[in-house]
């Protein structure tokens, strides 16, 4: 247009008819820019579709308009509704690749073409979390080892932009890239660890969509709509608006702190003190703990994209409200399932693993309640559960050894996703019986039989009467899938608990090597079902 506007100009001089040839060029310009076709970021060269479904393709032109999709020996088309929406689906495809996708737009006058390369057709999951989902390859175990060996071009990687919205977005940033050194170092490494044990066992293309954010609870990754529509959650939302509130009050008292801060802090250095702490500023509007910000911003883009499943690693932020968890965690799984309008496609999490200091003697335990009401998830169709009791460090809550918790998770997927008749999991409590002065227990995915790793004794159990008070327990391995538990000071037992606290000792598995989940049989009253919303929010360290 610069380039016209400019000859124009200099053609002003020139005989009218040349000036009528210029003006009917830029008119036809403007007509051709009519027809306009534009796609979402997760739509894009390189990317992975889902095989064996419907593909949605979609995206926005100028109103009316007739948009075509062509893949091989595929073609479909629609208009383009009143406000330039538009949606088309292809037919189930095979896995393979690489293919070419044409996109066009038509109007009465012009027309508007992209062509998307590189495209594979293969497995799509989704990969979010928190943090320990976040959590890169290049500071996992052995890093430089796994990015030099990262070479698997039929992986492809796509990383959401960590946005904060009030209402469910259209769109994001990002592109899919092909895996390799040079760019799966700053990828999710429970997801790739999670992608390439799937590409290796199925030998099919894997496109993995990154969308995570450290610290944040699970009801900013849950829609309004969900939220508003349960009693038990929608004082999440009052809390909220309680915190924002306040908020402009608390800016002011924290410009202050801050001001006095900086006063104190330059006094210090020239004093050679220490500098004091600076304040910490209050939750705001654009916080990342604000509930559904991060379903609006970083769910709702990719939606309705096809995937096959997801997989989840969080729960850190919800420890400490983990009575409420037993709720907010399936209703967010529902929600998402609901959204995306494919069924109850698998859903796939990580169990907290351990972290802080042993304790001596059995407590109470935030961290354990929220593993048990992430055991309570799997009443849910079509879920599995990565245990990661033995896979964390006393002083990291970002524990480094993501290969297993990725490799966990794969499991879980071939046998749900996949049908793959293997063990995908370890020994889960099933039910007890009371005999005299022990309780014996019985369990579930116990595969070839129970082990204690690292040989007798079992550890990790303690037992209580009717006093509620527990102490340690002797136990033992009977048959293939029992265990018996006992203690000389509980004569007459009535409860048992497994690996229940932050950070156990504990070594029941199967002889697959997969380590039992924490369980309790008793139903008392825990530590976070006294208050289910606290006024305060918590915050994780950040990657």
């Amino acid at each position: 247009m610069v380039y016209l506007r400019r000859s124009l100009i200099a053609l002003r001089k020139k005989t009218a008819c040349n000036i009528m040839i210029v003006l009917s060029l830029l008119m036809g310009l403007s007509l051709s820019v009519g027809a306009d076709v534009e796609l979402p970021a997760i739509i894009g060269d390189n990317m992975v579709l889902q095989r064996g479904m419907e593909t949605p393709i979609w995206g926005m032109a100028e109103p009316g308009e007739w948009v075509s999709v062509v893949m091989g020996d595929q073609q479909a088309a629609t208009a383009a509704d009143t406000e330039g929406k538009w949606m088309v689906k292809l037919h189930p495809l095979d896995a393979g690749g690489p293919f070419e996708i044409t996109i066009t737009a038509t109007n009465e006058t012009a027309s508007n073409e992209i062509t998307l390369h590189n495209i594979l057709v293969g497995e799509v999951w989704a990969c979010s979390g928190q943090s320990n989902m976040q959590w890169p390859v290049s500071r996992s175990v052995n890093a430089e080892q796994e990015i030099a060996e990262s070479d698997y071009p039929m992986i492809r990687l796509f990383s959401v932009k960590r946005v904060v919205a009030d209402e469910p977005l259209e769109d994001t940033e990002g592109s899919w890239v092909e895996c390799g050194p040079e760019t799966v170092g700053w990828f999710s490494a429970v997801g790739y660890f999670f992608g390439r044990a799937l590409h290796r066992e199925l030998g099919v293309p894997i496109g993995l969509i990154h969308t995570s954010w450290g610290g944040t609870p699970a009801e900013s990754w849950t829609s309004k709509e969900t939220l508003e529509s349960d009693p038990v959650l929608r004082p999440v939302l009052t809390r909220w608006e309680q915190i924002m509130s306040v908020y402009p009050q608390a800016m002011e008292e924290y410009n202050e702190k801050l001001a006095l801060w900086e006063q104190e802090s330059k006094k210090a250095k020239e004093e050679g003190q220490p500098v004091p702490r600076k304040p910490r500023a209050p939750t705001g509007p654009t916080s990342p703990h604000k509930p559904t910000s991060l379903y609006n911003g970083m769910i709702a883009p990719v939606i309705p994209y096809g995937i096959k499943g997801a997989i989840w690693y969080q729960g850190e932020s919800n420890a400490g409200r983990a009575y409420l968890y037993r709720k907010m965690f399936p209703m967010m799984i529902v929600d998402w399932r609901r959204s995306w309008g494919q069924g109850d496609f698998p859903f796939l999490f990580v169990q907290l693993a351990n972290f802080t200091k042993v304790k001596p003697t059995p407590v109470e335990s935030s961290w354990a309640e929220l593993r048990e009401a992430q055991l309570m998830t799997l009443m849910l169709p079509n879920t599995a559960m990565a245990v990661a009791i033995d896979v964390g460090e006393t002083n990291n809550i970002h524990p480094q050894n993501k290969q297993d918790v990725g490799l966990r998770l794969a499991l879980g997927g071939l046998a749900i996703a996949y049908d793959f008749d293997i063990v995908y999991s370890g020994p889960i409590y099933k039910s007890m019986n009371i005999r005299g002065n022990k309780i014996r227990l019985n369990f579930k995915h116990v595969g070839d039989g129970l082990v204690a790793k690292g040989g007798e004794p079992l550890k990790g159990f303690a037992i209580a009467g009717s006093d509620l008070k527990f102490v340690w327990a002797e136990a033992k391995i009977v048959g293939d899938d029992k265990v018996v538990v006992w203690s000389d000071q509980v004569p007459n037992p009535i409860a048992v608990r497994y690996a229940w606290e932050n950070n156990p000792i504990c070594n029941l598995y199967n002889e697959e090597g997969l380590p039992a989940s924490p369980f309790r049989t008793d139903q008392w009253t825990g530590v976070t079902n006294l208050g289910l919303i606290p006024q305060k929010i918590e915050q994780e360290p950040q990657p």
